[in-house]
């Protein structure tokens, strides 16, 4: 028997389809569907059905040191037993077996943890590997056609990312949350890649809180000639209101042209979408990057695109790119794939990053509109227009600067329109407003119908969203294609951070804060870094699993010994600094403070701090994180609080007061209907 194994269920349904001569039979094994035909069986994992993890004597928190975990042993145990047995089974008949998972390092272990596994019961059976980028018949067809040995080196990469994620995981997490008193459900994550990123956030959030608001005053002034405009006083921010203020009083009610330049710029076409550029693109339509991906995966799964997890900006030279744009010219895209191919050439824009591995994000064959969710069609439709825009011509703009005398001060506007829209046409996202002057010349006088004098501060920096968190994340080193996403889920599931773009709470700040004061080198980026570049070295065969791992544990034991030095600091600091997410705000009866408490019998509440003199109160729910927010409620100066429940979408409950004044009110209302 030939056993075939995908990394998926979906995707083994579709290769059997493509590869069965007529429809596979469909056959449970163990609890397990699989697709069979002629002597041939297709079966699906569910990602990765093992996992790594110490033996059960680690799992005492209170009992077993966090240090210990660092040179502990590390066991594998099944977490799909069904698909274990069934593997275990079918590879006990089988004589051939191939790896099809999904062709990336996260893919290639999957596919060895598999392959252990039937070798366990077959030692002698034949083994190859497929690799794929699409799955579309002729890719699969192709693909099978052309077998490959198993990277064992790839998937000791990968594995080696698994243990040591582990070990400083388990080691740190148990350690911050052991010092803060923080277990249970609410315990405080540390992780490699995890802390660094939400050390990025803190520092940027410390920078907003560090900024000083300095005012200035801007001049402008409306214009008209057949259309209104504004102009701009030449010096933008005035800092000395006296100065604004001068210059201000002296303007008169006409304004003389003395200077016109006008210019065309080139708006160049954009390039092939990799995974860091896909995710800020689908951010800048209202994606979460983990929704963003989410997607992605299923339209791959179904064919529709290509793998979504790579860092490649060049199409390879093996596709058809013309007749991939052939293919896609129905529906709503036929008129541009009709202008594409109006085109001598069909030269694609190349991105810096070329790889072997998949190509860049981008279509696989054409889908209708009514056969995808709303969300799907949208993903696709951007995916299917970024292709096309990467084939396409430069967008031209004409730009205008505009110089005007109002009573000897010299005023501004630049008009900018889009005369030749070139691969805008294709790619409508974010396209710049046209700004459009009326026409001029030098010498003009036009009339001032409005004059204002704005007085304004300086505004912290922004925070960082998610799209471009994912790029300085891929700039630093910190995670892969594949897993960046998944960290910035992680921080809103451990209540870190809320909102979008990302505020770090004051448990996140505290968390980080001590870190750095005591063991910096978890915060930063250079650590996980360096780590990844050892793991690039086992898949290149320099290096083996076993000497990555062993170095990164005598990395992680530096960060402990500074850890131990300083223990009861940590201590303190941690806990000042999540008291500090607990406090709501003041109670109305005796002005102290209202915090979130916990009851004898487990459940939450608001409760004030002056307790027993004071008994002022409010009920919380029982389940999910509390988030403290930084809104306040005008009415009751509450601050608001969100619940985070895994699996669920985050719930603005608002200002607790507001809200239980509103619980009984339903309350009162019902009792009267029932009266």
């Amino acid at each position: 028997m030939h056993l075939i194994i995908t990394e998926k269920h979906n995707t083994a349904k579709r290769i059997s389809e493509i590869l069965a001569p007529k429809k596979p039979k469909q056959v449970r094994v163990s609890g397990v569907d699989t697709y069979q035909w002629d002597g041939t069986t297709v079966m699906g994992l569910s990602g990765h059905i093992v996992a790594v993890d110490f033996p059960k004597e680690y799992n005492n928190w209170q009992k077993v040191d966090s240090r210990e975990l660092i040179n502990a042993e590390i066991i594998t145990s099944p977490t799909q037993r069904k698909i274990v047995t069934a593997l275990r089974k079918l590879g006990k008949e089988a004589d051939h077996v191939t790896i099809a998972t999904d062709f990336d390092r996260e893919g290639e272990l999957i596919g060895v943890e598999a392959l252990r596994i039937v070798e366990k019961v077959n030692k002698n059976i034949q083994v190859d590997r497929v690799h794929y980028s699409t799955i579309t018949k002729t890719e699969i067809l192709k693909a099978f056609q052309t077998l490959s040995p198993v990277d064992f080196n790839l998937a000791a990469a990968g594995e080696s990312r698994q243990v040591i994620d582990l070990i400083w995981g388990a080691a740190l997490t148990r350690y911050i949350s052991t010092t803060a008193g923080r277990l249970g459900n609410l315990f405080l994550s540390v992780g490699r890649v995890q802390t660094p990123t939400l050390a990025l956030l803190v520092d940027k959030e410390r920078e907003r809180l560090a900024h000083v608001s300095r005012p200035y005053w801007e001049i402008m002034a409306t214009l008209t000639k057949g259309i209104e405009f504004e102009v701009k006083h030449k010096a933008g921010r005035i800092w000395n209101e006296k100065d604004a203020k001068g210059i201000f009083s002296k303007l008169g009610d006409t304004a003389e042209v003395t200077n016109l330049k006008a210019k065309e710029r080139i708006d160049q076409p954009p390039v092939p979408f990799n995974t860091t550029e896909f995710i800020r693109a689908a951010s800048n339509i209202g994606f979460t990057a983990s929704n963003a991906m989410r997607i992605a995966e299923s339209l791959y799964m179904n064919g529709f695109i290509s793998y979504p997890r790579t860092d490649n900006t060049v199409y390879p030279a093996s596709i058809d790119l013309r007749k991939l744009i052939e293919s896609l010219g129905k529906g709503v895209f036929k008129p541009y794939v009709e202008n594409l191919l109006k085109q001598n050439e069909l030269t694609p824009k190349r991105g810096k990053k070329e790889t072997t591995d998949h190509p860049p994000v981008m279509p696989a064959t054409f889908v209708e509109r009514s056969k995808l969710k709303d969300d799907e069609w949208k993903i696709y439709e951007m995916i299917v227009r970024r292709f096309f825009a990467t084939f396409a011509s430069p967008a031209i703009w004409k730009t205008m600067q505009a110089l005007f005398d109002i009573s000897g001060e010299e005023f501004r506007a630049r008009g900018a329109s889009l005369m030749e829209e070139g691969w805008r046409w294709y790619y409508p996202y974010n396209k710049p407003d046209d700004v459009i002057l009326p026409d001029l010349e030098v010498g003009q006088v036009l009339t001032v119908v409005d004059k204002k004098l704005l007085d304004k501060e300086t505004q912290p920096p922004g925070r960082y969203g998610q799209g471009r968190l994912i790029k300085v994340m891929e700039e630093l080193g910190l995670g892969t294609k594949s897993t960046r996403h998944e960290i910035i889920s992680k921080l809103y599931s451990r209540a870190y951070v809320h909102g979008n773009p990302l505020q770090p709470t004051n448990t996140a700040m505290a968390v980080i804060g001590t870190l750095e004061t005591y063991a910096d080198t978890i915060t930063k980026p250079e650590m996980t870094a360096k780590l990844e570049m050892e793991m690039d070295l086992i898949s290149e065969g320099n290096k083996t699993e076993d000497e990555v791992v062993d170095e990164s544990r005598v990395m992680l034991s530096a960060v402990f010994d500074d850890l131990n030095k300083n223990n009861e600091k940590i201590t303190e600091e941690l806990r000042t600094g999540m008291r500090e997410d607990k406090i709501i705000g003041t109670c109305e009866k005796c002005e102290s403070d209202l915090i979130i408490r916990r009851s004898k019998r487990g459940g939450r509440f608001i409760g004030c701090t002056g307790y027993p003199d004071c008994d002022f109160s409010l009920p919380l729910p029982k389940s999910g994180q509390i988030i403290v927010i930084d809104k306040i409620c005008e009415q009751h100066n509450m601050n608001h609080i969100k619940i985070i429940t895994k699996g669920k979408r985050p719930w603005d409950l608002g200002c607790s007061y507001c809200n239980f004044i509103e619980w009984q009110k339903s309350l009162k209302d019902t009792d009267d209907k029932k009266k």
